[in-house]
This record gives C-alpha cells, sequence and structure tokens, in this order.
C-alpha cells in the first residue's frame, strides 16, 4: 500500500487526484493539507510513503525544504496550471529536495483520463521507493572553491562535458555546476528529464544564481567555452562536427527524449578522446548505450556514487557495464572535471 498526503488548496486537483487514488486498490490518499504549514505538521504526524504539493507559488520550495527537514519524505510537485508560467518555482522546488514535476491527473472523462490516472500513479509508487535523505538548515554561503582532484601525467585535456540526470538531478547539477567557474575551458551540454514545461525555468534559475551562462539549446548554435546548453523539451541534444548544437526531433532512444544515450553517443562521435561524460542520479539505466561508444573513443566517464545519489539507477547501470572510470561522491565531481578540463593537450 503507498500511502499519500496532498497538499493543496484546490478543490479540483483534491477531487482528481482522490478520484486517480481510488481507481488502484494499492493506493491510499491519507490526508490533505490546505497549507504549507500543514503538510509539514501533517507530513509528521501520519508519516506518508510520499507527499504530492501543488506547485503554485513561492511558498511550494519552502514547504518542500522544511518537509525535507522535519520529516524526510519523498515529495513531488503536481503541476495543475500552466508550467511555463511556473518553471523558476519548480526549479527552486526540485533545488529543496523534491523529486519530480508531474501532471495532474486530467478529468476529461475519455481514454485520455485512464491513461494520465495510470501515468500518474505509477509515477507516485515508484518515486515512494526513493530513500531521501534528511536536510539541514543552510548555512551561510560563503565558501565556493572548487575541489581539486589528483592528476595524472598522461591525460588528454577533455574539450566537451556531457552531463545526463532524472530523478534528483536538479539539485545534483547545480551542486556541480556553482563550483565550476566562470572561465570554464569547455561547453558543457546536459539531458535532464523531467516534464515538460519547466527546462526553461530550471534554465533560468541556473544562469541567474551561478557564474556559467546556462541557457536551453537551439540547434546550430555555436559552441563557446563556459556555456551550459540544456536539451529542450521533446528534442534530442548532441554536437553538429566540434563547433555547432544539434538539437532535433529524433526518435526516442529506449524512449528517453531528450536521451542521455543520444547525447553521449553524439559528443563520442565528433570529440572522441577529448569527450567527458558525467552519469547522475536517477531511475532506469538510459546513458549507458551512449557511454559505449564514448568508451570506445577513448573518452572519461564519471559516476555518482550511490550514497549521494536519491536514485542509483543510471549510474549503476553504467559501472555495472564496466564504463565508468571515476566513481565520485557529489561533491568531488566539480573538482575531477575542472582537473580534467585543465590538463595541457599532449603533443
Amino acid at each position: 500500500m503507498t500511502r499519500i498526503l496532498l497538499a493543496t488548496s484546490t478543490r479540483d486537483l483534491e477531487e482528481r487526484v482522490r478520484r486517480a487514488a481510488g481507481a488502484d486498490a494499492a493506493i491510499e490518499l491519507v490526508g490533505v493539507a490546505r497549507s504549507g504549514k500543514d503538510a509539514v505538521r501533517m507530513t509528521g504526524k501520519l508519516l506518508p510513503d510520499i507527499v504530492a504539493v501543488e506547485l503554485r507559488d513561492n511558498d511550494t520550495a519552502e514547504t518542500v525544504r522544511e518537509i525535507m527537514i522535519i520529516a524526510p519524505t519523498p515529495v513531488v510537485m503536481v503541476a495543475y496550471q500552466d508550467g511555463s508560467q511556473l518553471g523558476a518555482i519548480s526549479a527552486r522546488a526540485l533545488d529543496s529536495g523534491a523529486l519530480a514535476v508531474i501532471p495532474a491527473p486530467t478529468a476529461s472523462g475519455t481514454s485520455l483520463e485512464k491513461a494520465a490516472i495510470e501515468k500518474f500513479l505509477s509515477t507516485i509508487k515508484a518515486m515512494a521507493q526513493v530513500k531521501v535523505v534528511r536536510q539541514w538548515r543552510k548555512k551561510t554561503r560563503g565558501d565556493h572553491q572548487v575541489k581539486e582532484a589528483p592528476q595524472s601525467a598522461d591525460d588528454t585535456q577533455i574539450a566537451i562535458v556531457g552531463i545526463a540526470a532524472s530523478t534528483g538531478g536538479p539539485s545534483a547539477i547545480r551542486s556541480i555546476l556553482k563550483d565550476l567557474s566562470a572561465n570554464f575551458p569547455a561547453p558543457i551540454l546536459i539531458v535532464q528529464h523531467m516534464s515538460n514545461g519547466f527546462i526553461e525555468g530550471v534554465a533560468a534559475s541556473l544562469d541567474a544564481t551561478i557564474a556559467l551562462k546556462v541557457k536551453v539549446g537551439a540547434n546550430g548554435e555555436r559552441l563557446r567555452p563556459g556555456t551550459v546548453y540544456l536539451a529542450p523539451d521533446g528534442h534530442q541534444l548532441g554536437v553538429s562536427g566540434k563547433s555547432r548544437l544539434r538539437v532535433v526531433d529524433d526518435d526516442p532512444i529506449q524512449g528517453f527524449k531528450p536521451s542521455g544515450s543520444y547525447l553521449f553517443g553524439s559528443i563520442a562521435r565528433a570529440f572522441k578522446e577529448e569527450s567527458l561524460a558525467v552519469i547522475l542520479t536517477g531511475m532506469g539505466d538510459d546513458g549507458t548505450e551512449g557511454l559505449r561508444a564514448l568508451h570506445v573513443a577513448g573518452g572519461k566517464v564519471i559516476a555518482q556514487d550511490e550514497e549521494s545519489s536519491v536514485v542509483f539507477g543510471m549510474p549503476k547501470s553504467a559501472i555495472s557495464a564496466g564504463l565508468v572510470d571515476f566513481v565520485l561522491p557529489l561533491d568531488d565531481i566539480a573538482g575531477k572535471i575542472t582537473a580534467l578540463a585543465s590538463r595541457r593537450r599532449q603533443p
């Protein structure tokens, strides 16, 4: 039995979630919190398996943060309104510890409603299994020095970085990018699995708070060092040669679009041994197939370790396939990226 606590002041959303929960005997809606404060209190009292919080205003991130401090529980945000208006809010909530943004069940009364309910419930059940860790009150930000990793003398300098992440990824990505300097010598391409309508907000939030320039990628634009390009909704992200971004409506790879495997395979073909791939927290095995091509081409691969991953699926798949050069805790990944990208090129 998966026990859900819903946090919403919207009656229509409550009815949709009640109807969805009633369609599955393995789901129980244990309560409805009408405010963020009530959501935190009821989480501690009812101990649900998962909290579904309506994504609606700036209080959303604070609610998520307090739940992760007071009563650590998997949290998903339910998008009831137009996602394009809530991108920045969702980015802050993901940074605060929410696992994902999921669409609200529809109320169409058609076959589309059944499919939406099934997707909603399957996501709820999967996210309820995620092991979360308690967060602590943030200390004042002062030390942003990059952690340097040991270097060896015979490695090629990295000319491009590809990153793939899913569940828990937005927070992990921010943790890495904030420790890279504005003069980072290579472009960084990122595939982050998330619901449509929110990637622009994530990009804007990152761009406003870290030293690097962050944007959603556009087909044909020139690759520039110190710039982070996020894959747009529903498109594959890669490169065209060594100088241009490739953003196309190609087929999904193993169901993913954007796909980490597509990204890694693309940079491997263009940059070969100058490629660096980073596989972060996430469910499933996206990225592994692309890493095979990158590994053969002589590129380097970093995987986030199990202890620091929200979900160890994607890194574990890559590690198990023997495609990873470095398995590192999240706090050490930026230092290793910097070290690899700063090596002197071999003659």
